[in-house]
């Protein structure tokens, strides 16, 4: 069994925790090194990694008519969705558009 593990984040020196759920996720995944850095610092460093924060992009929402701002550049062939709208068609609630409508 895996018991919580109070660890020190090797950035900001804080102590945080290596829960027991996380150890036997990293035992799963075949990780033998326990994480250096709390979430926050991981997600900081995932970041800069990345190449920083994401662009968005102004777009028009196909089922709604509103603004969306969205992460990716919007292509003509594909359809487009505000935040609320893309949780609905994810959900089922309305049926997902084949094609933006013709501005």
């Amino acid at each position: 069994m895996y018991e919580d593990r109070n660890l020190t984040c090797r950035d900001c020196g804080e102590s945080f925790i290596f829960s027991g759920g996380e150890q036997r996720f990293f035992a799963e995944k075949g990780l033998q090194n326990v994480p250096q850095r709390c979430p926050s610092c991981r997600a900081n460093a995932k970041r800069v990694r990345m190449g920083g924060p994401r662009e968005y992009h102004a777009a028009i929402c196909n089922a709604c008519g509103n603004q969306a701002m969205v992460p990716f550049a919007p292509r003509p062939d594909r359809p487009v969705y505000c935040s609320t709208c893309f949780d609905k068609v994810r959900a089922g609630v309305i049926e997902p558009a084949t094609a933006p409508a013709a501005s």
